[in-house]
């Protein structure tokens, strides 16, 4: 049985889940087209987190598509785990940051949209670049410091791989943001089990993810990270919990390649592209619903 679900974003505009299934459908069109374009990068995670930004963009954020990089009175998200580009570069598009057809030019020479995010480009919605892990989290709670001192009252959220856990410097910002109680900040973890080398738990262990995040003084969260309805609730939650002393933190558990059956329950999609019988089995796994580019 189908029920309809009906979101109300910061705007005040009135979205159903009926348009955020079709707007995540798009996106993981988007994602595999631009990998296999190049034949260069990395759907996996990707497509694990096309929920999750499809919630987020739509539905959670207070932004402005007319970008500045001050962000002043508007919520902020940092990319950490910058190499899952796509899924990032095809959400700005399609909400409307630049040119849908400029996702043609994914990881092309001079091409904004390079194989993991930077700055020097320009590229509208893009803050930081995010090439090497375990920076991002840093990066956010200095962004939320400096809303506390604006006396800006917009969120800082920002989203993490749980391979990108095994950086130390993750868990040094961990202990500074509950230290000083950085309180604006909305942290999630996409908590696939896997990555390059492997399983997680194979390369080295993140045990109790919402124990060790509790024990480090943070406000622990756990959703499943492929259901909108239940993101979009988490999400809320969240932001219901801020301003409350503790930094918060949301352990999202997906399926690496959610949505295209051959690349779920493996961690090969980490950084492989399809070729061009295996793109086709993903587009048509996914039907064309707000137009390609």
């Amino acid at each position: 049985m189908n029920y309809m679900f009906i979101f109300v974003n910061n705007n005040n505009k009135i979205m159903n889940n009926n348009f955020l299934e079709e707007f995540a459908t798009q996106i993981r069109r988007d994602i595999v087209r631009m990998v296999h374009a190049q034949n260069s990068g990395h759907p996996g995670g990707s497509l694990g987190c096309v929920e999750f930004f499809t919630v987020l963009f739509n539905t959670i954020l207070n932004h402005n598509t007319n970008f500045s990089m001050d962000g002043n009175n508007e919520d902020l998200f940092f990319l950490s785990n910058g190499h899952i580009s796509p899924v990032y570069y095809a959400t700005l598009a399609r909400i409307g940051y630049f040119p849908i057809n400029e996702l043609n030019t994914f990881r092309k020479i001079d091409s904004r949209l390079q194989g993991h995010p930077t700055t020097h480009e320009g590229l509208p919605g893009v803050r930081i670049a995010s090439g090497s892990l375990g920076q991002g989290l840093s990066v956010a709670i200095g962004a939320a410091t400096s809303k506390k001192l604006n006396k800006d009252s917009s969120l800082i959220y920002t989203l993490h791989g749980d391979g990108e856990l095994q950086e130390g410097q993750i868990w040094e910002a961990a202990m500074y943001a509950s230290a000083k109680k950085i309180d604006n900040l909305i942290a999630t973890i996409d908590y696939n089990g896997r990555q390059i080398d492997g399983d997680v738990d194979d390369v080295i262990s993140l045990g109790n993810l919402e124990a060790k995040w509790a024990a480090f003084g943070w406000k622990t969260i756990a959703c499943n990270g492929n259901n909108i309805k239940e993101l979009y609730n988490t999400l809320e939650k969240a932001k219901s919990l801020s301003g409350k002393g503790q930094p918060i933190m949301i352990i999202m558990k997906t399926e690496m390649g959610n949505g295209v059956d051959y690349m779920m329950g493996s961690h090969r999609w980490h950084g492989i592209a399809p070729n061009d019988e295996q793109l086709e089995i993903a587009l048509s796994q996914n039907k064309e619903t707000l137009g390609d580019y």
